[in-house]
């Protein structure tokens, strides 16, 4: 399964949102707007706002700012929740 996570290492959302893909053992990859070339505008693009972090799913799918319920019932729909 392929998630990318959009966000900043000061971000208190982003930290929630790794904390419980972390928790429910979804695999992710890290964008770190503030260091990764091109995160930015790619996080900007997906959702069409300046919020973070932004959670892409394997489907397409994406979530700006989601709780950790919103990451687990996305994972139940896509079969992925450990």
């Amino acid at each position: 399964m392929a998630i990318d996570v959009y966000g900043a290492s000061w971000c208190g959302d982003c930290h929630r949102a790794k904390q419980a893909l972390n928790d429910f053992g979804a695999p992710f990859n890290w964008h770190d707007i503030e260091t990764e070339e091109g995160a930015k505008d790619r996080a900007v693009a997906i959702s069409g706002q300046q919020h973070i972090p932004v959670v892409v799913y394997s489907d397409g799918a994406f979530q700006v700012e989601p709780s950790a319920l919103d990451i687990k019932h996305k994972l139940e729909e896509l079969g992925e929740l450990k």
